[in-house]
């Protein structure tokens, strides 16, 4: 009994964790702390937040395995999902205030800036990842399902470039960026994968 509720004070502590930032940027918009166009802040506060929660997701697997600790692993899904509501506030950010939410300018948007079309195909693949994200669909799909997941390395890579897109006129916060998604990227690697236990032993030996 005393184990679930420290796991669930885990769970209700990364939920506050994750929901902190947007109430932080929506209080800079009300308090006018958010400069001249508080929707282009928003837009590109919101959207840089979920590349972190993409980042912090694929970071539990490797944390998992270095440490043993099974609470990364039990906050994977809330992390994927809130990586998914980053992204979709995102794009609600871009058609209400870009937009207008006047969908006939859409065309000649993508035209001027095709990385739109590349975030949407990141979104519509963690649309995908998050409705099936739970155990009637691990169920239905069985093997089918860790293949399709991977699909998540595809989406950062995705995510990264339209980014990369957006900042190119100044590419060191993208720079630092790219490095975590490599770092993370290159613990997947399976010469990589294998060593993480072992480091585990020797710092909880040391």
């Amino acid at each position: 009994m005393a184990a679930q509720r420290v796991w669930l004070l885990w769970r209700v502590g990364v939920f506050l964790a994750a929901l902190t930032p947007l109430l932080f940027w929506s209080g800079q918009v009300a308090i006018n702390a958010a400069g001249p166009e508080p929707g282009r802040y928003l837009l590109l506060n919101i959207g840089i937040g979920a590349l972190w929660m993409l980042l912090l997701t694929l970071s539990l697997t490797p944390l998992t395995k270095l440490t043993r600790w099974k609470g990364f692993a039990l906050i994977r899904r809330q992390l994927g999902l809130w990586t998914l509501a980053y992204a979709t506030l995102h794009m609600l950010c871009y058609a209400l205030f870009i937009l207008g939410l006047n969908w006939a300018l859409l065309g000649s948007e993508i035209i001027k800036r095709p990385y739109i079309i590349v975030g949407m195909i990141a979104l519509i693949g963690l649309a995908v990842l998050g409705a099936t994200s739970n155990r009637w669909a691990m169920k239905r799909l069985g093997k089918r399902w860790k293949p399709l997941h991977k699909f998540s390395y595809v989406i950062l890579g995705l995510v990264l470039l339209h980014f990369f897109w957006v900042v190119r006129a100044d590419m060191r916060e993208w720079a630092i960026y790219a490095a975590i998604a490599a770092l993370i990227m290159a613990t997947r690697l399976p010469p990589v994968a294998r060593t993480l236990p072992k480091l585990r032993h020797r710092l909880s030996r040391t």
